[in-house]
């Protein structure tokens, strides 16, 4: 393992592809089972001893700072790169590493995936190969949404394809975005914007040097869109990724929160999370959902398949399927929100309203 266990998050970029969630919060600030990803990240980091942890960011920056703030609270050292103009993945690595003064081999990890890859085998694996970069390696079942990763008997990488159809496609094992740099390669990084994927990798590639792949065997889901948002929170609940979940476990796959007013009549079935002071009022049916810190879900309503983020009030008779309401939001009574709709911060949906399939509400929407 890295004598100082030093660790990079990638914290900087805007998260277009999960707008218009992400139009009033960063990506790593988005939660899964009431938890930022970012912090789920940390966690994973303290787990294999990494405690020196720098994080860059840019947009909307102060909503990082303001929750992790230096770190202690959470059980690391977290320090800050503010980029006020992006610099790319690889030229914000490098910024990252200057200002943590690293000397080995560092951890990099991207705050806008759930993983519980084991860190201390992809370190071992970069040590045994004498490694200048090693990437962790996800095996996924459709590769056209990601960079396919190409590799030689020994594991070295050779070549990428970025989003090939199924006909072109000559490996199922894509970029999972952790990686364990020798600090040697800071030096091939000029200063300015620069990236990893379209720059860094396939120059060092095309002078055979020592990249390597390791296939990693636990979870990853890189959380890049509203389906795999509710899987990553899903499959969170259900046990599939280690991840801490908050509240106490009443069930095999529920848990809930402190100073909660439940009543009697209401029914959970399959995976629910209920968080903290949340009121849930007589005969609601939640099944495989996660409900925020502070919500008031009222009599009658139904939930399914979605997730509602913190200081959201569902009024009676509303019925949610398979969508994202995020947080101080006001959804009225007997609502219907269809299937892979998207309603982001302080919106309101006024009473007998119907959402459309695949509706997106921009932050303070009033419909």
């Amino acid at each position: 393992m890295n004598k100082e266990k030093k660790a990079l998050i990638m914290s900087a970029g805007y998260g277009t592809r999960l707008e218009p969630l992400t139009l009033a919060v960063p990506k790593p600030m988005v939660p899964i089972v009431n938890l930022p990803t970012m912090q789920h990240n940390i966690e994973l980091l303290k787990r294999y001893g990494f405690f020196d942890i720098t994080a860059n960011i840019h947009y909307h920056p102060e909503q990082i700072e303001n929750y992790f703030g230096d770190g202690y609270a959470f059980g690391v050292k977290l320090g800050y790169s503010f980029e006020e103009e992006l610099l790319g993945t690889a030229g914000g690595v490098k910024r990252m590493a200057c200002l943590a003064n690293v000397k080995e081999p560092f951890l990099v990890l991207s705050s806008d995936a759930l993983t519980d890859i084991n860190l201390e085998r992809i370190f071992e694996y970069h040590c045994q190969k004498k490694a200048l970069i090693t990437i962790a390696l996800s095996k996924v079942e459709d590769v056209s949404q990601f960079g396919v990763v190409i590799q030689d008997s020994e594991g070295q990488i050779i070549g990428f394809q970025e989003k090939p159809t199924q006909a072109e496609v000559q490996s199922d094992l894509v970029n999972a975005g952790v990686y364990v740099i020798d600090p040697s390669v800071l030096e091939m990084i000029p200063e300015g914007f620069y990236d990893f994927g379209k720059q860094l990798f396939p120059l060092l590639i095309g002078q055979k040097a020592r990249i390597f792949g390791y296939r990693m065997l636990g979870y990853w889901s890189d959380v890049g869109c509203l389906d795999k948002y509710i899987q990553a929170s899903y499959d969170a609940m259900k046990g599939l990724v280690k991840v801490g979940i908050p509240g106490n476990r009443a069930g095999s796959a529920t848990w809930i929160g402190e100073r909660e007013n439940i009543s009697p009549s209401a029914r959970f079935e399959g995976s629910v999370i209920i968080g903290d002071s949340c009121v849930v009022g007589d005969n609601v049916y939640i099944k495989d959902s996660v409900i925020g810190d502070k919500c008031v879900v009222e009599a009658g309503a139904i939930i399914t398949g979605s997730v509602i983020w913190s200081d959201t009030v569902i009024e009676k008779a509303a019925h949610l399927t398979c969508s994202v309401v995020a947080s101080w939001c006001h959804i009225g009574a007997r609502v219907k929100v269809q299937e892979g709709s998207v309603v982001a911060n302080r919106s309101i949906v006024r009473p007998d309203t119907v959402l459309s399939l695949q509706t997106n509400l921009r932050p303070n929407s009033i419909i």
